[in-house]
């Protein structure tokens, strides 16, 4: 999987030098070169909330692909990979970025958290209606205006519009003129991969996976099972199944090698609610039960010493 493009990159590709300073920066699209910049298949490790207002492209992200050819908002996030490729000039409208330093707990808790816009598997693009696009004009106004203002709370008021622009998204129902791009296969297997190693490390026996089954992420990636079991074939090779036994098992090994966890905390933190059915898994995947790993990697590590 491609590296995060990182914040600094994206403004180098498109030929703006990087402010450095700021948790949240707001633009107009057309001084943006938004017109002929294509920005390929990736994860940006940045927020972005995107207004287009004149201009045509297309727009793609996780299974999805949509043609962008009326006024549209979008929501994209850290963990959604997307691509951008313009097929008009003259392009306009109001795009703004922000990191997780701008989020507050109260924005995260209240809004982000529960809201479908920034999910992965969730809706981020809509059509809005003129007077939805007047009243969204004015919001990135004021934000034009706070952003360049001395207000010493200004970043409180830059998030209130965040969350003016979020709801006024949620009222408008999502677009049903979705294709499947070429690469679909791809962006689902990147989203589950995402979601697979974001559980990882676990760092305390008290931690335990929240997803664990190919139903469990396909329900989070809002998919069907078959449909990410048949991505991830196309794309790598193995099942769901596999990629999910694989990364609970290397994780594994690194706790019974590293830790002084006994194995009924390990197995616990996988979400097995017995030790048993833990070292019945484990031993399919390595041949060994857990302990015989524990003794066999800690001599190795006595001779290594001696």
């Amino acid at each position: 999987m491609n590296k995060k493009e990182s914040i600094a990159e994206f403004y180098g590709r498109h030929g703006q030098e990087y402010p450095k300073a700021g948790q949240f920066n707001v633009y107009r699209r057309e001084e943006f070169a938004c017109d002929s910049t294509s920005l390929p298949p990736n994860r940006r490790d940045f927020y972005k909330i995107s207004m287009t207002t004149k201009g045509q492209g297309i727009l793609s992200y996780a299974d999805k692909a949509i043609k962008i050819d009326n006024p549209a908002i979008t929501f994209l996030n850290p963990l959604i990979p997307y691509s951008w490729e313009p097929t008009s000039k003259d392009q306009t409208g109001y795009f703004c970025l922000f990191t997780e330093d701008f989020i507050s707990q109260n924005l995260k808790n209240e809004s982000l958290s529960r809201s479908s816009l920034f999910k992965v598997g969730g809706n981020h693009v809509f059509f809005p209606s003129e007077e939805s696009v007047r009243l969204l004009k004015g919001i990135f106004e004021n934000m034009f205006r706070e952003i360049n203002s001395k207000y010493p709370n200004k970043y409180d008021l830059l998030r209130s519009y965040v969350q003016i622009i979020m709801h006024e998204a949620m009222k408008i129902q999502a677009p049903e003129t979705f294709y499947q791009p070429t690469n679909a296969s791809e962006r689902i297997s990147s989203l589950f991969l995402e979601l697979l190693e974001r559980q990882f490390p676990i760092d305390a026996p008290s931690q335990t996976i929240k997803l664990k089954t190919a139903n469990e992420f396909a329900q989070q990636l809002y998919i069907h099972p078959n449909t990410l079991n048949r991505a991830l074939k196309e794309s790598t090779g193995k099942t769901t199944t596999a990629w999910i036994a694989e990364r609970m098992t290397q994780e594994a090994q690194a706790l019974l090698q590293f830790s002084n966890w006994d194995i009924a905390e390990i197995a616990y933190s996988f979400g097995f609610e017995h030790a048993s059915n833990f070292i019945i898994f484990f031993k399919k995947q390595i041949g060994i039960t857990p302990l015989q790993f524990r003794k066999e990697n800690s001599t190795a590590n006595l001779q290594n010493v001696e």
